[in-house]
């Protein structure tokens, strides 16, 4: 067979040309590769609004039935709402596995997680340093891992982030609720030192809109409540935090009024709008309406925040609704019920985390305990005065009267109004301190739960089946079974 050079040569230029092709592939792989409309690597600036949005959302509402912790249970347990169908969902104590479950999930892969990278990609060493990123990311860290032993007491936490560390850990072991505080106290102060004002900006902060100064004063007033949270347990050591935040302004400043409160500024523009706007306004859902003890109580006070918090029936009148009425009952109260006030259903009312009221509640506590020094009764005024200057109202003259002396009882009290919205902060210092006190149930009223309200969420199943021992163990930590009755480390006994 006769061969044609002429074809030779072209086929063996061909081959060459590949040759360098392939070379030049190979050699540039990772970068002929890269869908740049889908990278494998998201800067802080867009985990941070995610991160924050996501865990704010689920903390104050959540938009998906049988996930509303706030909703559809603390804001139930501590007799702000009542329901007046589907009791079963929250009202009597009875909640669906979805409810623990999705909460677990939600907070850790929602939140935890990218707070984490942003800790990562943002610290000392990494590629891109920015101590403000880093800060931001630890107080945002540190307050949803306070959400979660607050919620489930012993939890996954020195181990629980490092599934993508050089040396995985798929399996975390769980760590005492003790633990968890002691190691949040920590981070939120090396938060506050990492904070520098004037130094790199944090864009993509959707909560304080770069502004430092209020990152460290939430440090801080975080620090304040979780130190005074534990009191009871560890009297000198929290002794010791507040004294040294409240003795050095400069280095540990605080929250001074309500311009500093923590709150995610919703928008009107879907899914960005408030929680509790979607469900009754969007979702068009008219289920709750406000608890029998929260009107009868600010009724007693002549408390003018009951008309924010509130709506009239049609006649004008503000009726609450008992907690706990089975279906048959509950339904009764749909025309004659005070519903939920308007001022808490816009699309843009904020999500609130931390106010300036609740930390001169705080104050007002420790102060009564000896814990710090300064004037009980002075920071139970400032807390009753920001509490009423944050819908934009004045204290009523006289309310001070009506209100009473200041004990420990009228300062929990305050603060359990002052907590309005904020039903998990509500029900986790009601768990600690029992107060204030409640009435006596409805006699009409159905509890599961043994009648016991809920001391804490369930583990979630998923745990049972991925991480079986180390929850068994992290169990054995609480001290009770794993169910809606064991008391939880900081509750005063």
């Amino acid at each position: 067979m006769k061969i044609n050079p002429y074809k030779v040569y072209l086929w063996s230029a061909f081959l060459a040309v590949m040759l360098l092709v392939a070379g030049a592939c190979t050699k540039e792989f990772d970068q002929m590769n890269t869908d740049p409309n889908n990278p494998v690597s998201i800067s802080p600036q867009f985990l941070l609004p995610y991160a924050i949005e996501a865990s704010v959302d689920r903390y104050w509402g959540h938009r998906v039935r049988f996930e509303r912790l706030n909703l559809d249970g603390a804001m139930l347990w501590m007799q702000y709402l009542s329901r007046n169908i589907y009791s079963n969902e929250g009202d009597n104590y009875g909640i669906s596995p979805a409810f623990y479950n999705n909460t677990w999930k939600g907070f850790f892969n929602d939140g935890l997680v990218n707070f984490q990278r942003i800790v990562v990609q943002a610290g000392e060493g990494s590629k891109s340093p920015n101590p403000n990123y880093e800060g931001v990311a630890l107080v945002m860290r540190s307050w949803v891992f306070s959400l979660m032993t607050d919620c489930y007491g012993a939890i996954p936490y020195s181990e629980a982030l490092k599934g993508t560390a050089e040396k995985p850990i798929y399996a975390p072991t769980y760590d005492s609720q003790e633990t968890v505080y002691a190691g949040i106290l920590e981070d939120l102060k090396v938060a506050n030192e990492k904070l520098t004002v004037g130094g790199p900006a944090v864009n993509g902060d959707i909560l304080y809109s770069g502004d430092i100064l209020k990152w460290k004063k939430l440090a801080n007033s975080l620090r304040i409540r979780l130190a005074n949270r534990q009191a009871a347990k560890k009297p000198a050591e929290s002794r010791a935090i507040l004294q040294e935040i409240l003795g050095n302004p400069a280095k540990y400043p605080i929250f001074t009024s309500n311009a500093d409160n923590a709150s995610l500024k919703n928008t009107a523009v879907l899914p960005s709008n408030n929680e509790w706007h979607q469900v009754m306004i969007q979702d068009g859902r008219t289920d709750w309406n406000i608890s029998k003890t929260m009107v009868d109580r600010l009724t007693a006070l002549n408390d003018t925040r009951l008309a924010v918090f509130a709506q009239p029936n049609k006649e004008g009148k503000f009726i609450g609704v008992p907690n706990g009425l089975p279906d048959a009952i509950a339904t009764t109260y749909l025309g004659p019920g005070a519903t939920l006030g308007t001022a808490f259903m816009q699309a843009s009312t904020p999500s609130v985390i931390m106010t300036h009221a609740e930390l001169m509640f705080i104050l007002a506590e420790a102060a009564l305990d000896g814990d710090i020094t300064g004037s009980a009764q002075d920071y139970f005024e400032k807390g009753i005065t920001a509490s009423f200057g944050q819908y934009s109202l004045t204290v009523p003259g006289g309310y001070l009267t009506t209100v009473g002396v200041i004990t420990r009882s009228t300062v929990m009290e305050q603060k359990w109004i002052a907590l309005f919205g904020q039903g998990i902060e509500a029900w986790t210092e009601y768990r600690r301190t029992g107060l204030p006190a409640m009435p006596a149930k409805d006699a009409r009223a159905v509890f599961e739960n043994d009648g016991v309200l809920p001391t804490r969420l369930p583990y979630p199943t998923s745990e049972y089946s991925l991480n079986k021992a180390n929850l068994e163990a992290g169990i054995g930590l609480n001290g009770g079974a794993d169910n809606m009755k064991t008391a939880l480390w900081w509750v005063e006994k």
